[in-house]
């Protein structure tokens, strides 16, 4: 393995790490939020993975870059329907077609 490789793994073990700790430190009821919020990331990280697929040299590449647009695009559909399900429940009744109390 060359050094370059070595240390983009460790950069990536080292992220998954930290990742791990700043999420699992963040309180039950932020969660949707937070994801709602990282939404507009993960629009941008879906562009790039096609950009990058786009340019891809080679089976494997484009295996890896046909699986983070996948991956990418699950991750935005369903953090927009959690953000949805979160602002269903701040809407009135009458608005969702329910009866009036």
């Amino acid at each position: 393995m060359s050094a370059q490789l070595v240390s983009e793994i460790s950069i990536f073990v080292l992220a998954v790490f930290l990742g791990f700790e700043v999420i699992s430190k963040v309180p039950t009821i932020l969660h949707t939020p937070l994801m709602s919020g990282s939404n507009a990331i993960h629009g941008v990280i879906l562009v790039g993975a096609m950009v990058i697929m786009a340019g891809a040299q080679g089976p494997l590449q484009e295996l890896l870059g046909f699986l983070a647009v996948v991956l990418a695009t699950i991750n935005v559909v369903g953090g927009y329907v959690v953000t949805d399900r979160m602002l269903e429940m701040f809407r009135s009744r009458n608005k969702r077609g329910g009866t009036p109390t």
